[in-house]
C-alpha cells in the first residue's frame, strides 16, 4: 500500500531521502491468545512500518474483534486492557509505513487489517505490496455500486471478493486476486482459516513457520523469519510465488491459482528493507549485505585510512568492504537510539539540526583520516551531503562515498514509498555530477552485476532473464504500472 511521501523532523533521512518499505504482515492460528503472538510478531516487523498497526482476532463467543492504532506496537498492543479485547486462537496483524503527521494525514480507516462480511462468512486481510491497477479497479467498482471506506489500494481486494460468485472465502480471494496487477503478499483469516498468498512474481516476502507442541503447535505466517524467532516458531519454508496456503484444523493445503511466471523477488529486500537477522531465499540477509561490501571493495577500491558505515543499515556492507580492502573498520558515526517521534515539540531551530539529532561524529576517530563512508543507497542526497559536512567539520581529511546498491534512478510501484523520478538524484545526474553535488572526494556505486553476484548469481545479472525485480535501478518493470502510465509516467525506452 503506497502513501504520499512526507517527512518528519526527526527522520534522519528527511525530505524523503530513503526508500521505505510499506508494510509487514503476520498471522497465527491454533494457539490460545493468538493476538498476543501477533503483537510480538508485529514488534519484530516494526522496521517495515511505524505509522500504525492493527490486529484482528476471532473468537466463537465474541466473533471478529479488531484493534487499530496509530504509532508503535509497543505503545499500543502491550497493555492487558487492549489485548483482552482480542480473544481467540486465530489472529492476523499489520504494521504500516511511517509518514509524517500521520494522524493529520491518514484516517484510522486506512489502517489494516481490513474486514468484510460476505455471504460465505466474514474475512479480514492484511496486505503488503502495491496494486498497480488499483485506480482502474476502484473506478470500476464504484461505478458498480461499491462504497469505499479508505484511500488504500488494498480495499479493492475486499470489494472484488464481495462481488465474486464463488462460495468459499479462499475461492473468492482467488477470483479477486486474478483481477489484481502488481505486488501482493497477503495474510488473511476467516472464522476457521488462516490464509497466506503471494503474487505470481513473489515480489514481496512471506514465510511459513510452526510453533512447537509446548506452545500449542500452531502455525505462523510472517513477512520475515526474524518475526518467527521472537515467538519461538520454527521456520518451515517460504510461501512460494503464486502460491496460496490455507491452514484449518491443524492442516495445511496448498494451491497455485495463478498462471506460473518466472519469480522476480525484490532485490532491495536484500540491500535494505529486511532485517539483517532474517533469511531470504535460503540466504542470511546479514551475510548478503556483507558480501555486497566485498563486491563493492573489488569494484570500487579507495585509498583511505578508515571504513565507516552510515548506521545502522550500512554496517554489514562496511564490514565486508573493510575486510576485502584491508582498510580498518571503525564506527566513525554513532547513532542515538533514543530519539523518538515525540522527542520534543520541534521549533524551527530544532528542525534545522536535522541529522544531528540521530547521528553524531566520533571526532577522535575520524580526525585527520581519509574516510570511506559506506551507505546502502542514495535517493535525493540531502542526508549524504549533511553527513559529509559533519565529517569534514569533525576534522576528516577526505570523504569517499561507497554505496551498497546501484544508482536509484526509477521509482518503485510495488509497495515502496519512492519520490517522483525527477526527484531521484540518479535520474537527473551522472555519477560525476552526483559526486560534485554531494561534495565528496569520490563516489562509487556497486554495479548491478556486482549486486547480483553478492546475492548468489555468480555470473551477475542475466539481461534477458533477471531473477530479481530491480526496476528501481534498471527501469525494467516486470509488471507495467498501468495506473501511473495512465497518469503520464514514461517507461524506459527500449534499447
Amino acid at each position: 500500500m503506497r502513501r504520499p511521501l512526507r517527512s518528519h523532523p526527526f527522520d534522519i533521512h528527511e525530505d524523503g531521502d530513503r526508500l521505505r518499505e510499506e508494510c509487514g504482515v503476520y498471522g497465527v492460528i491454533g494457539v490460545a491468545d493468538a493476538a498476543q503472538f501477533v503483537a510480538l510478531g508485529l514488534h519484530a516487523l516494526q522496521h517495515r512500518g511505524q505509522e500504525a498497526g492493527g490486529i484482528v482476532s476471532y473468537d466463537p463467543e465474541t466473533g471478529f474483534n479488531s484493534a487499530r492504532r496509530f504509532g508503535y506496537v509497543r505503545d499500543n498492543f502491550t497493555s492487558a486492557d487492549v489485548m483482552a479485547t482480542l480473544p481467540g486462537t486465530l489472529a492476523i496483524g499489520h504494521v504500516r509505513y511511517s509518514t509524517a503527521g500521520s494522524k493529520g494525514h491518514t484516517a484510522i480507516r486506512d489502517v489494516q487489517p481490513f474486514f468484510g462480511e460476505f455471504s460465505a462468512g466474514g474475512a479480514a486481510i492484511a496486505h503488503n505490496g502495491n496494486i498497480t491497477n488499483a485506480d482502474a479497479l476502484r473506478r470500476e467498482l464504484i461505478d458498480r455500486g461499491s462504497i469505499f471506506q479508505s484511500s488504500s489500494d488494498s480495499e479493492c481486494i475486499i470489494h472484488l471478493m464481495a462481488r465474486s460468485l464463488q462460495r468459499s472465502v479462499p475461492e473468492r480471494m482467488k477470483d479477486a486476486l486474478r483481477r489484481v496487477e502488481g505486488a501482493f503478499s497477503i495474510v488473511a483469516m476467516t472464522r476457521t482459516k488462516l490464509i497466506g498468498v503471494r503474487d505470481p512474481l513473489g515480489v514481496r516476502p512471506l514465510v511459513l513457520g510452526r510453533l512447537g507442541p509446548e506452545k500449542g503447535g500452531g502455525w505462523v505466517l510472517s513477512s520475515e523469519t526474524c518475526a518467527l524467532d521472537i515467538v519461538g516458531a520454527e521456520f518451515l519454508r517460504e510461501v512460494e510465488p503464486g502460491e496460496m496456503v490455507v491452514i484449518e484444523d491443524g492442516q495445511l493445503t496448498s494451491d497455485r491459482p495463478f498462471r506460473p511466471q518466472p519469480p522476480r523477488f525484490c532485490i532491495f529486500e536484500h540491500v535494505y528493507f529486511s532485517r539483517p537477522d532474517s533469511i531470504l531465499g535460503g540466504r542470511s540477509v546479514y551475510e548478503t549485505r556483507r558480501q555486497i561490501g566485498v563486491e563493492l571493495a573489488r569494484e570500487a577500491p579507495a585509498v583511505a585510512d578508515l571504513v565507516c558505515p552510515v548506521p545502522d543499515s550500512g554496517t554489514p556492507a562496511a564490514i565486508g568492504f573493510a575486510h576485502e580492502s584491508g582498510i580498518p573498520f571503525g564506527m566513525g558515526i554513532i547513532r542515538n537510539q533514543y530519539v523518538g517521534r515525540t522527542f520534543i515539540e520541534p521549533t524551527e531551530q530544532i528542525r534545522n539540526m536535522g541529522v544531528r539529532l540521530k547521528l553524531n561524529i566520533n571526532r577522535a576517530l575520524v580526525r585527520g583520516k581519509r574516510i570511506v563512508l559506506v551507505d546502502d543507497s542514495v535517493v535525493r542526497g540531502t542526508t549524504s551531503r549533511k553527513i559529509k559536512e559533519m565529517l569534514i567539520d569533525a576534522g576528516a581529511a577526505e570523504v569517499h562515498f561507497r554505496i551498497a546498491s546501484p544508482p536509484t534512478a526509477w521509482p518503485c510501484f510495488y509497495g515502496v514509498d519512492t519520490p517522483q523520478r525527477e526527484k531521484l538524484l540518479a535520474a537527473t545526474m551522472s555519477e560525476e555530477e552526483m559526486r560534485a553535488h554531494l561534495g565528496v572526494d569520490s563516489l562509487r556505486f556497486i554495479t548491478l552485476d556486482g549486486l547480483y553476484r553478492a546475492v548468489g548469481e555468480a555470473k551477475g545479472r542475466d539481461p534477458k532473464a533477471p531473477r530479481y525485480c530491480d526496476a528501481c535501478f534498471s527501469g525494467e518493470y516486470p509488471v507495467a504500472p498501468s495506473d501511473m502510465i495512465e497518469k503520464g509516467f514514461q517507461l524506459k525506452a527500449a534499447e
